[in-house]
């Protein structure tokens, strides 16, 4: 039982802190033996297409469309999609409005992954970049992802998502807030080690040529889209001043339910890569893999129980003064979450609660993503999630 307790413990903080300990120091060695690709400054541009799945975003299309067409990119080499199906309000009408996007609608709605399926046969750039209709992009956005693909191993680029967060925000602006620092840091150094280990749908690109279809009922179609690249063999880059900013979840009520869609997309993502997750394939990237993406969606979750279960039995039993200290401190962290949610609920904001009920938070929505999975209760059509 101690056993199994100190495994759990090794692995949950192997994946939330350890990991990220253990690339910073790769890194750091690489840096001895290494140096990093160099990018050409007259190099030929390539062409671009921009795509952007839009539903039912009638207040801030119109922004959206204006932030495209002033990205700073020579407008003979750029263009721009939008694809609207389904969406039911002003979208596609105030987008009609603009001579130089290309919009494709039909009434029907059969998801995000249908949708971009249907607009691949429109796209002329060699260069794909996606991104969605909620999130305003840096002028140099474009010309900072394409520097990348004059390295021939470069499949795709990832951006960077940032979360504008006030001053006086809420626990679901803190903590997204403070999630995606923590998470670009490790994109960083994924990438200076050897790949990144998907994309966000904020902001991300591939070669046109890389694309592969993916299955019409995927729930997290960005982070297929380039695993599928990744697993042939080509790096995902990670370029963090080509950005994409956007306001947090409403509230911690709109980011769970955002959580628990991705966290039911991982869950379904883990079962079709199958070729990532071979270290025989390519023992590096799967290292990358697992440790950034399979422990937090599938073990890691479950073991926050099972240390809590286990500790408590160890105590009792042993009566270690040890641990019932770890347990009492295990006690501190979940009624400091709870104290979290009973603050949000009351509109009192007190940012150091805001990290242990967002950690919750997080590991709530992959059980109940998983869940949601296999009931086979998630559908692939977006759920468009309220924002600030």
């Amino acid at each position: 039982m101690i056993i199994i307790f100190w495994i759990s413990i090794f692995l949950i903080v192997y994946t939330f802190v350890g990991y990220g300990f253990i690339l910073f120091l790769l890194v750091k060695i690489k840096r001895l033996f290494s140096k990093p690709f160099l990018f050409k400054t007259e190099a030929i541009l390539p062409t671009v297409t921009v795509l952007i799945a839009a539903y039912n975003e009638e207040d801030i299309i119109a922004e959206k469309i204006t932030n495209t067409l002033e990205l700073n990119y020579p407008k003979d080499k750029i263009q721009v999609i939008f694809i609207t199906d389904g969406s039911s309000d002003r979208t596609a009408e105030i987008i009609k409005d603009f001579d130089e996007v290309t919009l494709l609608h039909q009434d029907q709605r059969s998801g995000k992954m249908a949708a971009i399926k249907r607009a691949i046969p429109f796209i002329e750039g060699n260069i794909t970049v996606f991104t969605d209709a909620n999130t305003f992009l840096n002028k140099d956005a474009i010309l900072e992802l394409v520097k990348h693909y004059q390295n021939a191993k470069v499949g795709a680029v990832a951006g960077e998502k940032r979360i504008l967060v006030e001053e006086t925000a809420d626990a679901s602006s803190a903590g997204e807030g403070f999630y995606w620092k923590y998470e670009s840091k490790l994109k960083k150094w994924d990438y200076e080690l050897y790949s990144n280990v998907g994309a966000a749908g904020e902001l991300f690109s591939i070669r046109t040529s890389l694309y592969q279809p993916v299955e019409s009922d995927t729930i997290i179609d960005d982070h297929m889209i380039a695993m599928r690249i990744a697993e042939k063999g080509y790096i995902i880059a990670y370029e963090p001043e080509a950005y994409a900013m956007e306001t947090a979840s409403a509230d911690v009520k709109e980011e769970l339910k955002r959580k628990i869609r991705i966290a039911a997309g991982g869950i379904q993502s883990i079962l079709r890569l199958k070729q990532a997750a071979n270290p025989f394939h390519n023992p590096v990237f799967t290292f990358q893999y697992i440790s950034h993406r399979v422990l937090r969606w599938t073990i890691t979750p479950f073991l926050l129980f099972l240390v809590f279960i286990l500790n408590a039995v160890i105590a009792f039993e042993t009566q270690s003064a040890f641990y019932t200290l770890f347990f009492i401190l295990q006690v501190c962290f979940y009624a400091l979450s709870l104290i979290g949610l009973y603050f949000e609920s009351r509109n009192i904001r007190v940012k150091a609660l805001f990290i242990p009920y967002y950690f919750c938070v997080m590991n709530y929505a992959v059980l109940a993503g998983i869940i949601r999975y296999y009931k086979k209760n998630q559908s692939a059509a977006w759920e468009k999630s309220k924002r600030k």
